[in-house]
């Protein structure tokens, strides 16, 4: 079998990765083909620009990006026993659907606790899918009863006009 390696995704496997979000969303929602190169090419910008905030881990085998993960890295103000924090919040796990129920997603969340906890974070939060919960809790993840959010509501605009969010991931 070939080896199977989760790390952090070089700045040329961007495009890969917009692809595997494309393909996701595409998956979910339903999406025409036309727009996709300019999403690629969009996204792989946003991810080269924002990877100090959002590091992006990918799952390889055999030189193909299968997987890809995203550990979004905030800030948290200072206490006087902590100068310097910060918290984590686990963004777009995806893995190609020929490739899924091997236990390849739960490599993915095991590498970015693994970053999580090379990077000093205090915790790390998940919105998942109820299809990938238990995969999360097997890890140590817990619901926390006390972390509440709020959806909140942007002003319509023409370019979104009819259009639902796309929520999770």
């Amino acid at each position: 079998m070939t080896e199977i390696e989760v790390r952090p995704a070089r700045p040329a496997e961007f495009e890969a990765v917009a692809a595997l979000r494309w393909r996701w969303v595409a998956e979910r929602d339903g999406l025409p083909e036309a727009g996709r190169a300019a999403f690629v090419r969009e996204f792989a910008a946003w991810a080269r620009e924002n990877a100090a905030t959002h590091r992006c881990l990918v799952l390889v085998r055999g030189g193909r990006v299968l997987g890809m993960a995203f550990l979004a890295v905030t800030p948290r103000v200072p206490t006087p026993a902590a100068l310097s924090r910060a918290a984590g919040d686990v963004q777009s796990v995806y893995v190609v659907p020929e490739a899924r129920d091997g236990g390849l997603g739960g490599l993915l969340i095991e590498g970015v606790l693994r970053l999580a906890g090379e990077l000093g974070l205090e915790r790390v939060t998940v919105h998942s899918s109820p299809r990938a919960v238990p995969a999360y809790e097997r890890r140590g993840f817990s619901v926390a009863p006390q972390l509440l959010q709020a959806l909140v509501r942007r002003p319509r605009s023409a370019s979104r006009a009819g259009r639902r969010p796309s929520g999770g991931g």
